[in-house]
């Protein structure tokens, strides 16, 4: 591996591209084992993180630390060690995104339901808040946008002078 930020996504993406050579080189049998060995690798890894996670305890200052690493927050998620509720997790990768999505509810099938912002309609934004949603809480079923609220008729009185 090279020096420099470590990409686990493109780790990912190697370790299946590598399982599917071996599958094709040398064969069923050696993959599945390949696949059996990094399945192994995966709970030893989960086993470890537990126990981490066990040390920190109630240390919201450390468990903070731990999730403000984009590596060790993802670790977390995969094995459900992740300290944050689905709720908190969600609005957080909202709030990444900077244009005023809210999380109003997740329903018993566990559809996210988001509001955008006024103005945040288009499809880029609305892909982009169902990947958010997707990264910060992989257990969600899937997300929903809430249709927008016509805006309230204001119907004051005029000033006695101005009548």
């Amino acid at each position: 591996m090279t020096a420099g930020p470590f990409d686990a996504q493109a780790t990912g993406e190697r370790v299946e591209t590598l399982l599917a050579e071996l599958r094709t080189r040398a064969g069923p049998e050696a993959a599945d084992i390949a696949e059996e060995l990094v399945g192994c690798l995966v709970q030893l890894y989960g086993a470890g993180l537990a126990s981490v996670m066990r040390v920190i305890g109630d240390d919201s200052r450390l468990k903070a630390k731990l999730i403000a690493d984009p590596l060790v927050d993802g670790l977390l998620l995969i094995h459900d060690l992740h300290p944050l509720d689905v709720g908190t997790r969600i609005r957080r990768g909202l709030g990444r995104l900077g244009i005023g999505a809210e999380l109003l509810s997740i329903d018993e099938q566990g559809v996210a339901l988001i509001r955008l912002a006024n103005g945040h309609g288009h499809a880029n934004v609305q892909a982009d808040v169902e990947q958010a949603v997707a990264d910060a809480a992989p257990e969600v079923t899937g997300v929903r946008i809430a249709p927008r609220e016509p805006p309230l008729l204001q119907i004051g009185r005029r000033p006695a002078e101005a009548r």
